[in-house]
């Protein structure tokens, strides 16, 4: 889809509706695969989201930002160094340099072949499939509201691929997901922080009517996922790895877990709910 049709497209979005995601049928605690399935594969690249499909999560966490030609790249960090072959400043080079580079070997040799997709390729291999975690980088913000903006340009793609009700926006940087609120009134939003909720967290959910809250999982609380609860918002801890881990956050009635391995977190949902018996 093309930039200058969204205005077209938001016009056809019910006003009235805002964080259409459907997860309700699913079991909960719903299993967020952290990059893709980034234990056993490269992160962030499409044999790690075609792992976590076949590891059974019901959705993927990805990382966007923009190239030095504003093009949508799916990678994690600032550089290109720790992730692939290459180096410098993702900011730096265009699509087609960081789309040439070895995204895999780093992790394994076997992944040699592996590339940084972007996010419309992402969309295009998981469709119909499970749903989507996008989380925009901070850096990727600019204040200025371009017309092609990061959020702009992500709202173009999942548009296109129809999957307005299998997407989660996040961010840790909130003024992206207000841009992106006053895009679409439909996309489900979730707000990504390192600190407790607080007076002011609480105002963001408010404001841009988030579906999710995304903490670490380290400062998370009953109190807490009773005080989201009750403003209708979902609480999704990152990033959870271990069983002992898993339990607390599985007693305190979280909605989702970001995990790096979905399977094992299968693994003791399973254990924590024997216990329970």
């Amino acid at each position: 889809m093309l930039i200058h049709e969204l205005d077209e497209h938001q016009s056809k979005e019910a006003p009235q509706t805002y964080g259409k995601m459907k997860i309700d049928p699913l079991k909960k605690p719903i299993y967020i695969a952290h990059r893709g399935y980034k234990n056993r594969f490269p992160e962030n690249t499409l044999a790690a989201f075609q792992g976590a499909v076949d590891a059974g999560a019901e959705m993927i966490e990805l990382d966007v930002t923009l190239s030095k030609d504003r093009r949508l790249v799916v990678i994690h960090d600032n550089t290109v160094d720790r992730t692939t072959d290459g180096s410098g400043a993702v900011k730096a080079l265009t699509l087609k340099e960081l789309t040439r580079l070895d995204a895999g070997s780093w992790f394994d040799p076997k992944f040699e072949n592996e590339r940084l997709p972007t996010l419309a390729q992402v969309l295009e291999t998981v469709q119909g499939r499970l749903m989507v975690n996008i989380e925009i980088k901070p850096e990727a913000f600019e204040p200025n509201g371009l017309p092609d903006s990061v959020e702009r340009q992500v709202m173009a793609v999942i548009l296109e691929y129809e999957m307005v009700e299998k997407v989660l926006v996040s961010s840790f940087h909130w003024p992206i997901l207000d841009n992106f609120r006053s895009l679409s009134p439909t996309v489900a939003l979730g707000l990504l922080s390192e600190s407790p909720a607080n007076e002011d967290l609480l105002a963001w959910c408010k404001r841009i009517n988030c579906f999710s809250w995304h903490p670490d999982f380290r400062i998370l609380t009953r109190r807490q996922v009773n005080t989201l609860h009750e403003l209708g918002v979902h609480v999704f801890p990152y990033t959870v790895d271990g069983k002992m881990d898993t339990r607390i956050m599985i007693d305190m009635g979280v909605d989702g877990l970001i995990v790096d391995d979905p399977g094992q977190m299968t693994v003791n949902v399973n254990d924590s709910e024997k216990g329970d018996e």
